[in-house]
């Protein structure tokens, strides 16, 4: 069976956008990775969708925070410009890939570093972390899951 380019193309296009825009498959916190029963367009026929982000989410006004003592989730909406966004989310891929390991294996290494220096820089909107609101810390961190998912763009 041939597939069509346009489908694919057209299915990756919304499951990128869903992924985006920070659509939740409804799993509870903490999770590692889960996995959806789906039906393809194409076939009828069922699919697997693994979803690629660890969900980092926090109760509204609480913090979480990694057994390392890194703040992982902030329990505020994020709150950054699309520019902002793109330039934070390179920057944390950046420094992903200079440790030259799994980017999810840095997401907290690279908060860590953020948290532990409070340099200001486009990975913090260059504002030092300590200085940022609630809100802006969570883009930080949606941000930095974005690029531990290679998903800046």
């Amino acid at each position: 069976m041939r597939t069509n380019p346009l489908l694919a193309m057209t299915a990756a296009a919304i499951v990128g956008a869903m992924a985006l825009s920070g659509c939740s498959s409804g799993s509870e916190e903490g999770g590692t990775e889960s996995s959806q029963p789906s039906v393809s367009a194409e076939t009828g026929q069922p699919t697997q969708t693994t979803q690629t982000t660890e969900a980092h989410t926090a109760a509204p006004g609480a913090t979480g925070v990694s057994p390392g003592g890194v703040t992982t989730a902030v329990g505020a909406p994020a709150v950054s410009t699309e520019d902002e966004y793109f330039k934070a989310c390179l920057a944390a891929k950046t420094w992903m890939a200079g440790r030259g390991t799994d980017a999810k294996a840095q997401f907290e290494p690279y908060l860590a570093d953020l948290q532990s220096t409070d340099a200001a820089g486009p990975g913090t909107f260059d504002t030092p972390w300590s200085q940022l609101a609630p809100e802006r810390q969570a883009a930080v961190i949606v941000a930095a899951e974005a690029a531990a998912d290679d998903l800046c763009g």
